[in-house]
């Protein structure tokens, strides 16, 4: 390797966002929503780039918290980054499930294990660093969509024990209980995060280039909850599900309503932001966050349209399915594209474009 190479390869790994990992969540719920369709052969190369993605996000995380050690104590003091640490369980829990799919039910039990830790030490310590942050403004002002990730992280903790819970034997009350806990702080977290942001909107200007990928997690936040919620409803009976059940089901559709709703006004916000300011559409990694909504929404209406025996919502599904997976096709093409130009030496009038 080059220097030059070398040295764009270290700087990267400098500026690694700590959202990265929403390219496993994406390559995974798209994987996840092809097994269900019937695509076997494409679902598990998914799963294969999915899982691959998953290893080398962890070396490079590791390489740059050791390599880089004041990069990441940075992130994790900036409200406008920091969240994008959830991605990291959300990824985890994404790929276990998919696992499960593939007749690995250990590793997705070993996964959410592993995710539900993470949860519980970032999820406190996360919100408290953002709150006593030294920021010239108020913490109001740093809030966007990648605090919508906080939501994303606690409902695949619940779809994953939700997933697991009915072959848990003896266990399956605590998986019940964890699912039906997770989901309950998911929409608790969604409902003040969004006040966060839209206090953000009304309070500080926003011009087209704060509208950011991420804010399509708006939307994905809730997809998941869907998805959450219909995974309890087909869990097997349960004290918690029993209890909660009937609750979770009708709340699940009202959020499908009301994630639906979110779509049109997100193509009209991108549309503003890269045709009418002419902001350039280039690959960035945080474009994995609109991926991962889009196949979250086609996967929680297959899955709430299959469990509430709603047609129209699993048709609109599986349409929904090959709209993310040919967003996801493009997406993955740049970003291959913007990985190579990292290793091969290009002529300087290019790198300085």
């Amino acid at each position: 390797m080059s220097t030059a190479a070398s040295q764009r390869l270290g700087l990267s790994i400098k500026t690694l966002t700590p959202g990265y990992f929403a390219l496993t969540m994406a390559s995974g719920i798209v994987s996840v929503g092809m097994e269900l369709e019937g695509f076997k052969i494409l679902s598990l190369v998914l799963l294969v780039i999915c899982a691959a993605s998953f290893v080398v996000l962890i070396v490079l995380t590791i390489w740059r918290a050791i390599s880089y050690p004041g990069a990441i104590r940075d992130d994790f003091m900036d409200p406008r980054r920091a969240f994008g640490f959830f991605t990291l369980v959300a990824g985890a829990n994404v790929l276990g499930v998919r696992f499960h799919m593939a007749g690995y039910p250990r590793l997705t039990g070993a996964l959410l294990l592993i995710a539900g830790g993470i949860f519980l030490v970032i999820g406190y310590v996360i919100p408290w660093t953002a709150a006593l942050s030294k920021q010239t403004k108020s913490v109001i002002a740093t809030a966007n969509g990648t605090w919508f990730i906080w939501v994303v992280a606690s409902q695949s903790i619940a779809i994953a024990a939700a997933t697991l819970e009915p072959e848990a034997g003896s266990a399956r009350t605590v998986f019940a209980l964890v699912a039906v806990v997770a989901w309950s702080v998911g929409v608790l977290l969604y409902g003040a995060t969004a006040v966060f942001v839209a206090l953000r909107l009304m309070l500080y200007s926003f011009g087209p280039q704060d509208f950011t990928p991420p804010y399509w997690v708006t939307m994905g936040a809730l997809a998941i909850t869907v998805l959450a919620g219909a995974r309890i409803e087909d869990m097997a009976e349960a004290p918690m599900v029993d209890a909660a059940g009937a609750l979770i089901a009708g709340l699940s559709v009202v959020f499908w309503g009301i994630a639906t709703w979110f779509i049109p006004p997100l193509v009209a916000a991108g549309l503003w932001r890269h045709l009418l300011h002419r902001i350039p559409l280039r690959y960035e990694p945080t474009m994995w966050s609109i991926i991962f909504p889009l196949g979250m929404y086609a996967v929680a209406s297959l899955s709430l349209g299959a469990t509430d025996h709603l047609p129209v919502v699993l048709w609109i599904g599986k349409v929904e399915l090959w709209i993310a997976f040919a967003a996801w096709l493009v997406t993955f093409v740049a970003m291959s594209y913007h990985v190579v130009r990292i290793f091969l030496p290009v002529r300087a009038s290019l790198e300085s474009q």
